[in-house]
């Protein structure tokens, strides 16, 4: 038979390994936010809305080349398009927040993005037709067809038109 002393001093290094394993259980997502918060942002010095718009343009440009091929399916041609904004706003230092959805992340790169150094190239409604046509080809549960990929071109060609706008209007510094 074991002493009585022996069995306590285990339950009581059994609870506090419970103990410790739940309190870093509960620390380590909390440390992950904290980090997270105060971890600087990559400053990107002497970003102009006229470089920033001529990356979003190239970007644009893929798309509709790629909107024009037959031989894609309509969905992953808008889908893809999407994409290539996304990847132009994390080209042009515009940070993924937490809760963010790609498009707040396409929206702070048109729109600007003052606290990480991102100028504004695009009014604010400009993106709202080719938004809603990314939705449609990413969430429908209809067939996507040849009239997406023509609404989307449309609203391409438009983001285009503005984009092309702020550089040929805005002075090199």
């Amino acid at each position: 038979a074991l002493p009585s002393w022996i069995v306590t001093a285990a339950i009581v290094l059994a609870g506090l390994a419970v103990v410790a394993a739940l309190g870093y259980l509960l620390w380590a997502p909390i440390r992950n936010v904290l980090r997270r918060r105060h971890r600087p942002l990559p400053q990107r010095p002497g970003r102009t809305a006229e470089g920033t718009a001529r990356e979003v343009v190239a970007a644009v440009d893929a798309g509709l080349v790629e909107l024009d091929d037959e031989d894609v399916d309509p969905r992953v041609a808008v889908i893809a398009c999407w994409v290539r904004l996304e990847e132009a706003a994390a080209a042009a230092g515009v940070p993924l927040l937490a809760g963010d959805t790609s498009t707040d992340l396409v929206l702070r790169l048109l729109r600007g993005d003052p606290s990480a150094g991102v100028p504004a190239i695009v009014s604010a409604d400009v993106l709202a037709e080719f938004a809603h046509v990314y939705r449609e080809a990413r969430y429908a549960t209809r067939p996507v067809d040849e009239r997406t990929r023509d609404q989307a071109r449309a609203a391409l060609r438009r983001l285009r038109g503005e984009l092309t706008a702020v550089t040929s209007d805005e002075v090199p510094a």
